[in-house]
């Protein structure tokens, strides 16, 4: 089940995306960074209450936000969860009057299957890919 984080999710949250961090496909993220910013999160509930997916939108402006710490634990993927996460964002995205979302990613060809364009980073505010450096 996809739904809103709570406060109970900030450590498995933390957990599953410095998993990737490790791996050097996700930012990591303090757990301090994940209470700070706990409203943005969705995540994907199992049958067995486990957090085994997450995946954030965050608000830069008035016209733009970013998807964010999209992470799919192993034992489930392939299960269209990715797509539900960030489908989830998309749709808060759009109930907000959001007029583009953008994403940093190591992965461009599963997000440009999702209908995500790449673009020059030049022409985003230097302050979002900034952090990545």
């Amino acid at each position: 089940m996809i739904r809103r984080a709570t406060i109970a999710d900030a450590e498995q949250i933390q957990h599953l995306i410095n998993r990737f961090a490790d791996e050097e496909r996700l930012l990591p993220r303090s757990l301090s960074e994940i209470y700070d910013n706990l409203r943005d999160f969705y995540v994907y509930e199992g049958q067995d209450r486990h957090i085994g997916g997450v995946c954030a939108l965050h608000i830069c402006w008035e016209d733009l936000a970013e998807i964010r710490s999209l992470a799919v634990a192993q034992g489930e993927r392939k299960k269209g969860i990715a797509g539900k996460l960030v489908g989830a964002c998309l749709e808060e995205a759009r109930q907000l009057g959001v007029k583009q979302v953008f994403l940093l990613t190591y992965i461009p060809p599963y997000f440009e299957r999702t209908g995500f364009q790449v673009t020059d980073k030049s022409t985003l505010p230097h302050k979002i890919w900034a952090d990545c450096i």
